[in-house]
């Protein structure tokens, strides 16, 4: 008896065994035939799901008998459902071919198309490196500071946020060390936060309502005019597909803020429409209570209204609006509560008003030739208050372009002409000279992407742009790719720039704009640049392909002539001088990426060595951490959940009184859980509770009138955010 039944259980167990089949997969791309590493597989109706290692390969094990449906997918290519029953006849893996979702209907292009290259290749194939930060990479960033992006860029490697008021938090960033004000950033290919317009800009981009975000580093004014000698940022937004899409996001804080935005797009026959609307709270918070708000009190509104009209199977046109609206308010502590007093009266009052609105129409003249004409105009209108000081204008700037497009066999043609205008006007507040300017550029390019061959691609492009005030210039750039094989490639690129000088700078914003002079147009000259980069990519598998690995390691330099300089004058004023020589920055970014099952291990690292030539002194340039480090680790499980740990590194920075500000670290710990229809997070952010108030003091003087150190740390410390997304 005992033996029957150990035979019976011996094979139960075999059954089981028998019932749970392995399959295997190569995913690859239907038209080159490259493989797709990433890609993955999941049996519909299970947990069951694997995604592709460096080989295209994807393992799924314990699927049970009989007919499943197995799901194949891809960021920015269409799903592939396929019907197989198991147990399988053969098993040797499955070639499964993905085609690119070229129609941008069902599902976003997210990793495919790169538009701030103006070309419509998609990111491997483009010689321009280009650093994309989509799908789930932005929800988790937007999970963490769903207000803003100053997060979402900041913990890229070689990018750098710099906090410019200790009370207001405004904020700009600085690619490989460089000044915020050579950072050219752009919302769906039109220049939107230039000049004026540019203070609290990072502040008031919210993340839910973009596609993904499109990073260039180094000189790239060739693409878009003047502005980009550090690099370009290109905010895509969502588009409607024909689902239906309705997310809402509600978020608070540990510090008594909140965020509730909502997001709904979806294209029908002839009309399409996206709508986003936002508010965001702040409310006075001061971990280190010294009496000044690390955060101030803020409220803003967003609303962001498009309409897409498809007139005909080739003609599209889209217009939409971007409005924004927000009174931020920081300082003293009791001034904040309503308990001031003649001593405790100090704050930095930022009301501003924010509205564009946007035009494009493309005409696909055939399946290779297309005509695109798109404009913009925006106002800006900010006032800064302190106790005894206004500063307040208006911008009111343009944007048109006309661009023509051709895809051939081997190359590809863009060729147009743009014409920009920016004027600011600043309220009489004071005796002291008005600011006021008045910029016009006509520009023209052409860039050509040619593939040489099955291993060389180039693009070359050339602008020439004429200013108003600056004059001429003749702007060329040079990219090539070079793909080795499957594992390896490589990218060199380089290009000149320019920039024509404002008094919006860093540097004038620290000082709210106080006792800073107009810049003498007739005795300046724009700034110019050249810069090149080099890039090395390799990507293997390991340990028999269980674990995916690859690194990106990156050689930049850039070099600015005669830079324009901020200098403090005898009498109390601040005048913008060009005494020559140059500022270079030069170093490395390196990025590895380890994926193992459901594991995701980031490792960045950047060495920016900035350096200022003046005449026969040579200086560290302020505020730029020469070191730093990104380390983030993720478990998830596709669809279910997903958590993660992150720790950075930042070196000493040098400050602009001379003095050495204190390396430090920051650690975070995420995670979130889907549902269908929802999904709930929480965030733990500075869990070190790093905070330069912990270093020593942040200001100078009287609470009642004090003058601020340089903000080289964070001063709000550890905070905790959580809420919950619905996808309607």
């Amino acid at each position: 008896m005992k033996k029957l039944i150990v035979l019976l259980v011996a094979l139960h167990y075999a059954a089981i065994a028998y019932s749970q089949n392995i399959f295997k997969a190569i995913i690859k791309d239907v038209k080159n035939n490259e493989v797709l590493i990433g890609a993955t597989a999941t049996v519909q109706g299970t947990a069951i799901g694997a995604s592709a290692d460096t080989s295209g390969l994807v393992n799924l094990t314990r699927i049970p008998d009989g007919t499943q449906i197995i799901r194949f997918g891809f960021v920015g290519y269409q799903t592939l459902l396929d019907t197989i029953t198991f147990p399988l006849v053969q098993n040797q893996p499955l070639i499964i071919l993905l085609q690119p979702a070229g129609n941008g209907e069902g599902q976003e292009l997210t990793e495919v198309v790169v538009g701030a290259t103006r070309s419509s290749r998609t990111i491997a194939n483009i010689p321009t490196r280009v650093e994309v930060i989509s799908g789930e990479e932005l929800g988790e960033k937007g999970n963490m500071k769903p207000g803003d992006i100053r997060m979402l860029l900041a913990e890229s490697t070689g990018i750098q946020t710099q906090q410019t008021s200790a009370t207001s938090g405004n904020s700009s960033i600085r690619i490989q060390g460089l000044d915020g004000r050579y950072t050219q950033i752009i919302r769906d290919g039109i220049p939107l936060y230039s000049g004026f317009s540019g203070g609290l800009g990072l502040l008031q981009i919210a993340p839910l309502d973009l596609k993904q975000v499109e990073v260039i580093k180094g000189s790239s004014s060739t693409l878009y005019g003047g502005g980009a000698i550090a690099g370009l940022v290109n905010l895509a937004s969502k588009t409607p597909t024909k689902e239906r899409r309705l997310d809402l996001l509600f978020n608070g804080t540990s510090a008594k803020g909140a965020d509730a935005s909502l997001f709904y797009g979806q294209k029908f026959d002839k009309i399409g429409a996206t709508f986003y609307a936002a508010y965001n709270h702040g409310t006075p918070y001061d971990p280190a209570e010294i009496g000044l708000s690390a955060i101030p009190r803020f409220n803003r509104y967003t609303l962001n209204p498009k309409l897409y009209f498809y007139l005909n199977e080739r003609t599209t046109l889209v217009t939409g609006i971007n409005a924004t609206a927000e009174n931020r308010t920081g300082g003293d502590m009791r001034y904040l509560e309503n308990r001031g007093s003649a001593e405790h009266s100090y704050f930095e009052r930022n009301k501003t008003g924010r509205y564009s609105s946007q035009a494009e129409l493309d005409h696909q003249i055939n399946d290779n030739e297309k005509w695109t004409i798109k404009n913009s105009v925006s106002y800006f209108d900010r006032s800064i208050a302190l106790p005894d000081y206004v500063f307040s204008g208006t911008q009111v700037s343009s944007y048109s372009e006309a661009n023509y497009s051709k895809k051939g066999v081997l190359a590809d043609w863009v060729a147009g002409l743009n014409y920009l205008t920016d004027n600011f006007r600043e309220d009489r507040n004071s005796t002291f000279p008005l600011r006021n300017y008045h910029y016009t550029t006509i520009g023209g390019f052409v860039q050509n992407t040619w593939d040489a061959n099955e291993t060389i691609t180039l693009e070359s492009g050339l602008r020439g742009d004429y200013h108003n005030a600056y004059g001429l210039f003749l702007l060329p750039r040079l990219s090539a790719l070079f793909k080795f094989s499957q594992h390896f490639s490589s990218r060199l690129g380089g290009g000149l720039g320019y920039k024509s000088p404002t008094v919006f700078t860093e540097d004038a914003e620290r000082v709210d704009f106080r006792n800073v002079l107009p810049i003498d147009v007739a005795n300046t000259k724009a700034e110019r640049s050249y810069g090149a980069n080099y890039d090395l990519n390799y990507r293997t598998g390991l340990f028999g392909n269980q674990v995916s690995f690859s690194i990106n390691q990156l050689f930049f330099y850039t070099r600015i002539e005669n830079p324009i300089l901020f200098v403090p004058l005898a009498n109390g004023n601040y005048q913008y001088q060009q005494p020559g020589g140059d500022l270079n920055t030069k170093g490395i970014e390196t990025n590895v990426k380890l994926t193992y099952k459901d594991f995701k291990l980031f490792l960045g690292y950047t060495f920016a060595d900035v350096s200022q030539h003046i005449g026969n002194s040579f200086s560290a340039y302020p505020l730029v951490s020469k070191n730093r480090l990104n380390n983030v680790l993720m478990y998830e499980k596709e669809d279910d959940f997903k958590i993660g740990a992150e720790a950075y590194y930042f070196s000493p920075q040098k400050l602009n009184d001379g003095s050495t500000g204190r390396g430090y670290w920051m650690a975070g710990l995420m995670a979130e859980k889907m549902w269908e229809r929802f999904s709930l997070f929480i965030n733990f952010e500075n869990l070190t509770d790093t905070r330069q108030t912990k270093f020593g003091p942040i200001y100078t003087g009287s609470i009642t009138d004090p003058t601020f150190k340089d903000i080289y740390a964070p001063l709000d410390g550890f905070v905790v955010n959580a809420g919950i997304k619905l996808r309607l």
